[in-house]
Order: structure tokens, then C-alpha cells, then sequence
């Protein structure tokens, strides 16, 4: 009987004591205009990718070190490139000189086109008044129909020395465009979040190299219950205060709202828990 006694008495002290910490230990009531939600910090990722391919020759990502705007992060091999380039240039030189030579050309068969032309009129005139014969008015009908002739094929060539110039430096432009491409740059102010290759590996188009993140300017992805949803408007200025600094606030907006809602927690199968629902 007094061992029942004592067992009584211990159960009600523990359920007293437990009682007693439930409510030391329960959170304080939220004051008015305050709501509570689970969520995750979150921040702009860019991916970092090669468009072209070819052998990293240097790497100057370090995860966790902040990078500036246009800072250089990785370096591709451009030997090639750059023979190409010398190549085109020397093409592009010659080019220039075969339009320079078909101008000087072409100046040279109008000036005898025009000495033709002079030549056919006053043998024109002569013969009209019979002092030269037939034969001679018609060579000088020859020689301005050469002299036409030779003009027309020199403009000819030099239309196409011109053409074949303007494509070389279309290709120069080009390898120009492939050479910026083998320098990769930060597009913003960012910190490395991964470095996902080292010096001396051979990439492909589109392949991760890397991580940045801007975390200038994070985003909190935050789930809310269902009967606070009225009280959130899109486009309404915020104050957030997190965990890891409970002395401080955050200003901040609410940019977005899901138009569906979920159940939280996912992976319970029980039908009062599925019953929650939350908005992001």
C-alpha cells in the first residue's frame, strides 16, 4: 500500500515537473503583426560554362573569396586561336594590297578607255568627211571595245578582291569574339560558392567550371500557414528577424507569392498531418 502511495506521488510530481517545463520552455507569444514561418535563405547562383572548348591554363577561383565585377576566373588555351588569328591577318594584308593593285589597274585601263573613246569620235568625225578609210574607224572601234572590255573585267576583280577582303576581316572579327571567349570574367559582384575544375583539364561547351553567388542580395524562401495568408500582400515592405540574429532586423519586400499551397511536412502519411497546408 505505501509503495502504491510513493508511485502515485512520483507520477504526479513528474507530470507537475513536466507541466512546470513545458511552459518555461514554450516559445512566447508572437506580438501583434509578427508572423512565424519555417524557411530557407537563399541567394542568385550563376553557373559558370565555357562556350568554347579547350585546356584551362588558369584558374583564379577559390571558393569562399569575394570577386569583383569583370574580375578574371579562368583562363583557356588560345595558342591555336592566336595562329589563326596571325594567319588571317597576313591574308587580310595580301588582300589589302590585291584591292590597292586592281584600283591602280582598273585606273589604268579607264584612262585608255577614255584615249579609246577620244580616238573613235575624231576617226568618226575623219571618216565622215572620207579622209581615212573604213578600216581604220574600225580599229579604233576595236581598240575602245578592248579598252570597255578590260575595264569591265578589272572591276570585276577588284569587286572581288573587295569581297574577299571584307569576309577576311569578318573572320578576323569572329576569332576576335572567340579569343574574348576564352576569358571568363565575373558578370557581377560575387563571392566562389564551387570551383568545379583545375589547371590543365580539357573542357566543353556548356560544362560547370564553377559557382558564383551574390549575396548581396538573398532571398528568403519563407512557408507560412494557411490562416495568415490574408494577412501578406505582394509588394509590402517587411521586417525579418532569423534565428541566428534575434537582436536584429532585416528590411526587406515580399516579391512573390505561390499561388497553390503545400503540405508540410512532406514525408508524413498521417491524415491530420497532411491536412496542413502552407503558402510560400
Amino acid at each position: 500500500m505505501r509503495h502504491s502511495l510513493w508511485t502515485i506521488v512520483a507520477v504526479m510530481l513528474l507530470a507537475v515537473g513536466g507541466y512546470l517545463g513545458f511552459l518555461a520552455l514554450r516559445p512566447a507569444e508572437l506580438p501583434p503583426g509578427l508572423l512565424y514561418g519555417s524557411g530557407r535563405i537563399e541567394a542568385t547562383e550563376i553557373r559558370l560554362a565555357a562556350e568554347i572548348p579547350g585546356r584551362v591554363v588558369a584558374n583564379h577561383l577559390t571558393e569562399g573569396r569575394p570577386v569583383g565585377e569583370g574580375a578574371e576566373l579562368l583562363r583557356l588555351d588560345d595558342r591555336l586561336l592566336r595562329l589563326q588569328q596571325a594567319e588571317l591577318e597576313a591574308r587580310r594584308v595580301a588582300g589589302e594590297q590585291a584591292v590597292v593593285r586592281f584600283e591602280r589597274l582598273l585606273d589604268t585601263a579607264r584612262h585608255h578607255l577614255g584615249n579609246a573613246e577620244t580616238e573613235l569620235e575624231r576617226a568618226r568625225t575623219l571618216r565622215r568627211t572620207g579622209a581615212i578609210p573604213a578600216q581604220q574607224l574600225e580599229r579604233s572601234e576595236d581598240r575602245r571595245r578592248e579598252a570597255a572590255g578590260e575595264v569591265e573585267v578589272l572591276a570585276a576583280q577588284l569587286a572581288e578582291a573587295a569581297a574577299n577582303l571584307q569576309a577576311l576581316e569578318q573572320q578576323q572579327a569572329q576569332l576576335a569574339f572567340q579569343l574574348d571567349k576564352t576569358v571568363l570574367t565575373s558578370p557581377i559582384d560575387a563571392t566562389v560558392l564551387v570551383k568545379a575544375v583545375e589547371v590543365g583539364e580539357v573542357v566543353a561547351p556548356g560544362q560547370p567550371l564553377g559557382i558564383l553567388v551574390d549575396l548581396d542580395r538573398p532571398r528568403l524562401k519563407l512557408y507560412v500557414a494557411e490562416q495568415a495568408l490574408g494577412q501578406i500582400r505582394l509588394g509590402a515592405p517587411a521586417r525579418v528577424r532569423v534565428n541566428a540574429f534575434p537582436d536584429r532586423y532585416f528590411e526587406a519586400e515580399v516579391s512573390a507569392v505561390d499561388d497553390r499551397a503545400q503540405f508540410t511536412p512532406r514525408d508524413v502519411h498521417l491524415p491530420d498531418e497532411r491536412a496542413r497546408t502552407v503558402f510560400g
